[in-house]
């Protein structure tokens, strides 16, 4: 996974740069998040994947199942991800591109994952923490893992706060070790 992300980056950065110049950040998330949703079908990953099918090809035929969704410059990207062998990248390509986004706005993406479904008051006050401990206008994303037993885990940027009873239980396993 490292490695993909390593590859995306540079793409992702080139591509934030120019929709920062157009003025076109909201058009580019669209257009990254239909390329990233159809390089990830099993079926594209297959195409993708085949040997027998040139660059070319490959482009031509990703930008015409994208169709409208693509403008000149979209369509562009995917000719040159498609020379590079990195039409695969896309998905890493475009959650870093929305990273940079959320940056450049003051803004950031937090998941939290918590044993039980939270109520709304409970995510205000998660996003309201959070805003305070960052800075930032928090945007969160809500799972449940059972497996967590009791708590949450909570993710946001390179910041994880495991206050899940099963991490506690890790913590204290790995210092009964030591």
């Amino acid at each position: 996974m490292a490695e993909k992300i390593t590859i995306a980056r540079p793409y992702a950065q080139a591509i934030f740069d120019l929709a920062q110049e157009q003025g076109e950040l909201t058009g580019w998330s669209e257009m990254l998040a239909l390329a990233a949703a159809i390089a990830s079908n099993e079926e594209m990953a297959a195409v993708i994947d085949n040997p027998k099918l040139g660059s070319e090809q490959l482009a031509e035929l990703f930008i015409d199942i994208c169709g409208e969704g693509l403008n000149e410059h979209g369509k562009n990207l995917i000719r040159t991800l498609a020379e590079n062998d990195r039409i695969a990248f896309l998905p890493e390509i475009a959650e870093l591109y929305e990273v940079a986004r959320a940056q450049a706005e003051g803004s950031i993406q937090a998941e939290v994952v918590s044993a039980s479904a939270l109520n709304d008051a409970q995510q205000a006050a998660i996003a309201e923490a959070l805003k305070n401990r960052l800075g930032r206008e928090v945007t969160l994303e809500c799972k449940i893992d059972e497996s967590l037993i009791v708590g949450a885990v909570i993710r946001a940027g390179d910041m994880v706060i495991d206050g899940s009873v099963v991490g506690k239980l890790d913590k204290l396993a790995t210092e009964l070790m030591h």
